[in-house]
């Protein structure tokens, strides 16, 4: 199952992806927020997080204005891997190489359509694996020792 969420700015486009996640036949639960009512990005951003980290949910897909806000907080989120992906070859490769956990969309930068591109991209491109597990480990131990 995905994680949804974004913030005002977000909002209408995190709606039209869910559309999209419902034809598309894709589970998702959606962490807020539930109107264009200006609030704050850091809230969505850590229930999703949160949400992908425990388990409870497989991935996580977070929407505010630009996407930076958001995926700045989810990475503040130990075991969070968030990308702000504006393209499918970022979504694609954050995948391949980064096990990105979290895709972060700013709804003022891409459009809808290009919106579901990348989310499709971004959900059906399984991790490679390989040398990239060393890196991914690499990271675990920063984040490890920044919390020390």
């Amino acid at each position: 199952m995905i994680a949804i969420g974004s913030d005002h700015g977000g909002f209408e486009l995190k709606e039209y992806i869910k559309k999209h996640l419902d034809e598309q036949g894709i589970a998702y639960k959606d962490f807020g927020t539930n109107c264009a009512d200006s609030c704050d990005y850091p809230v969505y951003a850590e229930a999703v997080s949160r949400a992908v980290v425990s388990g409870e949910m497989e991935k996580g897909i977070l929407v505010c204005g630009t996407g930076i806000g958001v995926s700045i907080a989810a990475n503040k989120i130990k075991g969070v891997r968030a990308a702000l992906c504006g393209d499918c070859y970022s979504a694609e490769f954050t995948r391949l190489h980064n096990d990105a956990n979290v895709l972060a969309l700013g709804a003022r930068v891409v459009g809808s359509g290009l919106a579901v591109k990348i989310v499709d991209t971004f959900l059906s491109t399984e991790f490679m694996g390989g040398h990239h597990t060393h890196r991914i480990e690499m990271i675990a131990e920063i984040e490890e020792r920044e919390r020390a």
